[in-house]
């Protein structure tokens, strides 16, 4: 059975969307961070609209760790309704999404992480299929946008297993849900 991680962006008002907000903060610690979640996942899944805006940036991207071509030959399985073909690695998955990714996460061995995504994360919280949060804190208000829980969203105990604080202020904090405290 695989396990699936969400890796998310968030403004400290919980703003998720368009993180243009966090490049000021990006230093070596996120990058870091974002380096081992790439690299010890064996599969991203993605909503439509991010990985079009990933299948789009990525594949001209290149590093010397390794980073990008990790990024474009990493399989990538896709939740849509609208797509018809599957691009740049990618199984594209359609129907329900608690019931497609729970057939997924049934049949798959490893790591599945989710990146951005919103309205996929929204679905995969409400049903209880996240395994785990790593939910990077940014220290700026952005106002207004997309947020990564949605009102009326599951209520879901957490529990803290892992903080860093980046020198840039950003806070990364990992949860597990709590199912002992549900």
């Amino acid at each position: 059975m695989g396990t699936i991680v969400a890796v998310e962006y968030l403004s400290l008002d919980g703003v998720m969307e368009e993180p243009a907000w966090s490049g000021p903060y990006f230093n070596n610690q996120v990058a870091d961070f974002q380096f081992d979640n790439l690299f010890s996942s064996e599969a991203l899944l993605l909503g439509r609209v991010t990985y079009e805006g990933f299948k789009a940036a990525w594949p001209t991207m290149l590093d010397e760790k390794g980073f990008g071509d990790r990024m474009n030959n990493l399989p990538k399985y896709v939740l849509t309704n609208s797509l018809t073909e599957g691009e740049w690695n990618a199984t594209l998955l359609h129907g329900d999404l608690a019931d497609a990714v729970g057939k997924l996460k049934q049949d798959f061995e490893g790591t599945l992480l989710i990146n951005g995504s919103a309205r996929l994360f929204q679905a995969l919280h409400d049903a209880g299929l996240i395994d785990e949060y790593r939910l990077m804190i940014y220290p700026v208000v952005v106002g207004n946008g997309k947020r990564l829980f949605h009102d009326g969203a599951s209520g879901t105990p957490l529990k803290l297993v892992k903080s860093q604080l980046t020198e840039s202020g950003v806070a990364i904090l990992t949860y597990h849900p709590d199912r002992a405290g549900a």
